[in-house]
């Protein structure tokens, strides 16, 4: 078989986030035709248990550690230039090493980036099919960052969103294709990048039906505690701990007026000191890592998604809904997701409506709201990796305009 170069910038495994879900299942879809070589960080002790089942599916890994105040003074130098800092996070003198030395070894096909900063490791490679997975518009994340910020964060932020645009425009100009997880951060990015827009393609995410399966059995982490409203992903995240923080002061007060047993669990990784600040609150529960979130969705009564900032598709989302679960979502947390609302899901923005949706599914008047999103996730969120593998076997070289 052919060799492979795989690029993250995360550890794909174990699949517990978005982000390593999806760089996770394209690793294991490529496995099948290439001999892999994955080059990736990891930040995280438990991570680091992994790797040796890594190497066992690779013909050679690379996983250096990365820790995030050295990460961090690495960005310093990069103030006075022009470069965007996330390049200076993710850089690593060994992996950068490893990445020359495995191009010169193995001459690879292919290579496939998954994130953006990642490609600055191989943007002197130019053999073979070079495919880029950014996933969703990162810069764009940082425009949103800056608005909600003062002086000097938001000129910070802003600083990084013009930067990593650019850095962004510059490598999808350079590689065969640069893969979006939605129609709607494909549009973004082609309207950001016009010079490259027929490479810019859509590869969707998908859900594990049979895993996330509500017909399975699981014990009720709640110990019968109700009703519970929950919250999942990484609480290191920002926008998850705005979108928390958010819910428990302004949601949880009205919600509770209501319903006085009412619960708002927060499930995820990392929680950062200000989640965890939370738990002192009435009813808010802080569990940090879990072995199995499915539990936490089976047996909850609606789980929430109150980002107010998000790019792409949130996975989290996804999961309730093939897990039969009723969401309420705010627009933000919805974009990228086919599903109706009112119908498949519910959508909210003020603290005020927060509450009505829920407290609407707790008094029982939308019964059919879960099967419903059971039913869409079935239909149409499959993972799909045709468009991936046309790629890869006929690259789209379509010339860039100038700009």
């Amino acid at each position: 078989m052919a060799h492979l170069l795989f690029l993250s910038h995360r550890i794909p495994y174990p699949p517990e986030k978005g982000d390593k879900i999806r760089a996770w299942r394209i690793l294991q879809h490529l496995a099948w035709r290439y001999e892999l070589h994955l080059g990736c960080l990891h930040d995280a002790v438990e991570d680091a248990e992994h790797i040796p089942f890594l190497e066992r599916l690779c013909v050679s890994v690379c996983c250096p550690r990365l820790v995030p105040w050295q990460a961090k003074l690495r960005c310093l130098p990069r103030l006075a230039g022009g470069d965007p800092l996330t390049l200076g996070y993710f850089a690593n003198a060994s992996l950068q090493h490893w990445v020359e030395a495995t191009l010169r070894t193995y001459c690879p096909q292919a290579v496939f980036v998954f994130s953006s900063a990642m490609a600055a490791y191989v943007r002197h490679y130019h053999d073979g099919v070079r495919i880029l997975d950014m996933v969703d518009v990162d810069s764009d994340k940082w425009r949103q960052y800056a608005a909600t910020q003062s002086w000097p964060l938001s000129a910070l932020y802003g600083r990084e969103w013009r930067t990593l645009l650019a850095f962004e425009r510059a490598i999808a100009r350079d590689f065969d294709a640069t893969l979006l997880v939605s129609e709607a951060e494909t549009a973004l990015f082609r309207s950001l990048a016009p010079e490259s827009a027929a490479r810019i393609l859509t590869l969707p995410n998908g859900i594990d039906t049979e895993y996330f399966d509500p017909g399975h059995d699981y014990p009720d982490p709640y110990c019968g505690k109700g009703p519970v409203v929950v919250f999942t992903g990484a609480m290191d995240y920002w926008p998850n701990v705005q979108a928390v923080g958010w819910f428990s002061a302004e949601v949880m007060p009205i919600l509770r007026g209501r319903f006085p047993d009412l619960q708002f669990f927060i499930v995820g990784i990392n929680p950062a000191p200000a989640v965890r600040r939370l738990a002192s609150e009435p009813g808010v529960t802080v569990t940090g890592r879990v072995a199995d979130v499915r539990p936490y969705l089976k047996h909850a009564s609606v789980v929430v998604a109150p980002l107010k900032i998000a790019r792409g598709v949130q996975n989290k989302v996804l999961e309730a809904m093939a897990m039969g679960k009723p969401v309420v979502a705010t627009p933000e947390a919805c974009q990228g997701i086919a599903a109706t609302p009112g119908s498949e899901l519910e959508t909210a923005a003020s603290a005020v409506e927060f509450a009505s949706r829920i407290e609407s599914i707790l008094a029982g008047q939308a019964p059919d709201l879960g099967l419903r999103a059971r039913a869409r996730i079935v239909r149409h969120y499959q993972w799909n990796f045709d468009l991936l593998d046309g790629i890869m076997e006929a690259p789209i070289h379509a010339p860039a305009a100038a700009g």
